[in-house]
């Protein structure tokens, strides 16, 4: 059954409640969702091009794959040095001469001094072809500890800001799947656009840490972060979607269940055609998944896989 436009106008009004306008580009059927307090419109499918992307080894082939999801609608493209050092902004790049304007363009830089900030900064600027980020990311937040560093004066932090202070990138943002307590403490502190964090079906906490089926997994992304981010009016992110592969569940559940979250986009990885056209055609036909059936999912989902992908993502290296 297709995409109706009254479950166009129940989505609609679900985001809408959360902060969250939607709409659906005229030429490619891709629904669009506003990015936070950015007021960017940006595909509810981001282009992930990291470890997946990198898969397809073969550069003609990578850019044909990547070419082919802008043609069908997607329009956000999430790169980082860390994906191959270098790689995949360097492949990501060599369509920036001709789609540049067409894309959001956002990467991430890693090193947490100021000087190694700097200089992955302007190396990803001549890897991408491109004078200005839409999106620059701190990679990755790991613990307090990482966090304090990122913290001290003329840090990545600073760096970052003075990138978008001199229009080098018109947002900044940060990223973790690790501790989300960390990340919390982070979005309270800085009034960062953007944040991207870990939100699938099986790291599902809910907004007071009690679940439907009555366990408490007051740790989550979902149950923590989520809440700072929509409260300060951020652009949400969800990444791992999928945990790496790890979950046992059809694909379109899994990513009609972030899509349903209150966030802008859902970063995945597409390492055949295949998955971009399945993956699309889930975002063109998507409706919202009411609150029984995201409490069904995540209870199966959670006792069975929570605890092993926290561990997982505790020492996971986002490369």
């Amino acid at each position: 059954m297709g995409f109706t436009r009254r479950d166009f106008l129940a989505t609609a009004s679900a985001l809408s409640a959360a902060g969250i306008l939607e709409a659906k580009d005229e030429r490619t059927g891709m629904p669009v969702r506003v990015l936070g307090k950015t007021g960017q419109k940006v595909s509810v499918l981001a282009f992930g091009s990291g470890s997946r992307w990198l898969a397809y080894k073969d550069e003609d082939k990578a850019l044909a794959a990547m070419t082919k999801a802008l043609d069908l609608g997607i329009n956000y493209i999430d790169t980082a040095y860390a994906y191959g050092n270098g790689q995949s902004e360097t492949w990501a790049g060599k369509l920036m001469p001709e789609r540049r304007k067409q894309v959001f363009l956002a990467t991430k830089v890693s090193v947490r001094t100021g000087d190694e900030a700097k200089r992955s900064i302007e190396g990803s600027l001549k890897r991408l072809n491109t004078d200005k980020l839409d999106l620059l990311h701190i990679h990755n937040l790991l613990g307090e500890e990482d966090l304090a560093n990122i913290e001290k004066p003329g840090n990545v932090l600073d760096v970052i800001r003075k990138m978008k202070e001199e229009k080098v990138t018109r947002f900044i943002g940060i990223t973790s799947h690790t501790d989300p307590a960390v990340l919390k403490a982070a979005l309270e502190r800085h009034d960062f656009d953007c944040t991207q964090m870990a939100l699938n079906a099986a790291k599902a906490g809910m907004a007071k840490g009690i679940s439907a089926y009555g366990e408490k997994h007051e740790v989550s992304f979902e149950s923590l972060a989520l809440p700072v981010a929509m409260r300060k009016k951020m652009g949400i992110i969800a990444m791992k979607i999928f945990a790496q592969d790890q979950l046992k569940a059809p694909a379109k559940d899994l990513i009609r269940y972030s899509m349903s979250l209150p966030v802008t986009a859902c970063v995945l990885g597409m390492p055949k055609v295949e998955f971009i056209e399945e993956n699309i055609a889930v975002a063109k036909s998507f409706k919202m998944m009411n609150h029984d059936e995201m409490q069904r999912i995540s209870g199966e989902l959670v006792p069975a896989h929570k605890a092993a992908i926290d561990a997982f993502f505790a020492d996971h290296i986002d490369a």
